[in-house]
């Protein structure tokens, strides 16, 4: 959506703090030995506190108000009563919602607990590949130029980028124009961001694989070769000059 109105600004304001609180405190919440089914309806009632709706389970019918991946999950990973947690494990939550006809996402990796299996370093390249593209970010700059940045600075560290999962426009629906915000240089994408417009820029960095693949319960999607996959996502209001980031309430650069 394009914002043509203060009032559009304070929709967007008030849904992008729900969700960033969401998954800060969804974040603070995880404990090794809770199940990813917990954690989520910490989630889901924190939204429900804040007014919101679930966006994936409003939109699509998704059997979970939040996403939780796993380890070897790259996204869409459904709350299950099966799923534990353990110390050490690579954990992304998604949290995207809907509050007065206003949409909002945002999502981040972390390390529960001890970093025992050596998870960091991918995570903090996210964050920073995610950082480093919103701010160059403005009206009129290539979609693809900044598809190109993020796997340019991924490849620097030794990563490589998923190439199936993108950003999206986003606000007055869960995914909106652009369609596309992808995390490499596709050159066939001529498409510009432009002032004024809602957009959910993600990262998709991973240890190996360049495609996440789905799995049978028609969700969640995972790497078939045992890579690692860390995601960041701020959904931003673009401007002539650096972003407006809505969903900095979820503190994930922190």
């Amino acid at each position: 959506m394009s914002i043509t109105s203060q009032a559009d600004l304070v929709g967007l304001q008030r849904i992008s703090e729900a969700v960033g609180i969401t998954l800060k405190q969804m974040r603070a919440y995880a404990q090794p030995g809770m199940t990813t089914k917990e954690l989520d309806e910490y989630g889901g009632r924190l939204l429900t506190s804040l007014g919101a709706k679930s966006a994936p389970r409003l939109a699509y019918g998704f059997p979970g108000w939040t996403c939780i991946s796993v380890n070897n999950e790259v996204a869409h990973g459904i709350p299950s009563v099966r799923k534990v947690l353990q110390e050490g494990d690579l954990v992304n939550v998604d949290v995207s919602a809907e509050l007065g006809g206003y949409w909002a996402d945002n999502g981040g990796s972390f390390v529960l607990g001890t970093d025992i299996h050596q998870h960091q370093p991918l995570v903090d390249t996210s964050r920073q590949i995610l950082r480093t593209a919103l701010s160059r970010i403005r009206g009129g700059v290539r979609i693809a130029d900044i598809g190109g940045l993020i796997e340019g600075e991924a490849r620097k560290a030794g990563f490589r980028v998923i190439k199936n999962l993108v950003g999206h426009g986003v606000g007055r629906s869960l995914h909106e124009e652009p369609k596309e915000i992808p995390c490499y240089y596709d050159r066939y994408n001529l498409k510009r961001f432009k002032k004024n417009s809602v957009v959910a820029v993600e990262t998709f960095i991973s240890t190996r694989a360049s495609i996440a693949h789905q799995t049978s319960d028609g969700w969640t999607l995972v790497t078939k070769d045992g890579s690692f996959v860390a995601q960041h996502e701020h959904t931003i209001v673009i401007t002539d000059d650096k972003p407006i980031i809505l969903t900095e309430a979820n503190s994930i650069w922190e």
